[in-house]
């Protein structure tokens, strides 16, 4: 059995589900659709979901397109529905909408997910400068893609976010 948990809840699929995506998994067996399947090659990261692996401390950003069942055993996934809080939105997801990051709202979820992750990894340093900050905000989700409005906004709010947590962490 492969056993993993989504959003908090455990889940176990047989080993010859192995090879199924993620994605798949999440739209077809759980009906959670904020994931989006965009380009199917793991190009645009409209799917990305957070993953942690235990015993690490941090998580990281998947693209659940082309990551395999077999791929995530033992892991805790959450996904853009486990990770918006039942009373409101992440502060990410109010700088996002401030900022106007997003016309159609398609690649939001990956890019909410990968912020998300960058965020949470940005918590636990003590100190960064403005260049790394710049530069730690591009490898978070400058490979995102958005045939909307461009990425400034995108970068623009998460780093007013970043700049904000950093100043609330001292």
């Amino acid at each position: 059995m492969i056993t993993f948990s989504v959003n908090g809840k455990l889940k176990e699929v047989s080993e010859a589900r192995a090879d199924d995506k993620l994605l798949d998994y999440l739209h077809d067996d759980l009906n959670l659709t904020g994931s989006k399947l965009c380009c199917g090659i793991g190009v645009c990261r409209a799917c990305t979901v957070e993953v942690f692996k235990p015993p690490s401390n941090a998580a990281s950003a998947i693209i659940s397109c082309k990551t395999s069942l077999g791929q995530i055993n033992g892991t805790q996934i959450t996904t853009i529905e486990g990770a918006t809080p039942k009373d409101g939105l992440l502060p990410i997801q109010e700088a996002f909408l401030k900022n106007f990051s997003f016309q159609c709202g398609y690649c939001a979820p990956g890019f909410v997910m990968a912020s998300k992750v960058f965020l949470d990894w940005l918590a636990t340093q003590t100190s960064i400068t403005e260049e790394a900050l710049d530069e730690a905000i591009h490898d978070a989700i400058g490979d995102h893609i958005c045939r909307c409005t461009g990425y400034v906004r995108y970068f623009e709010a998460l780093k007013a976010t970043a700049q904000a947590q950093l100043e609330a962490q001292q």
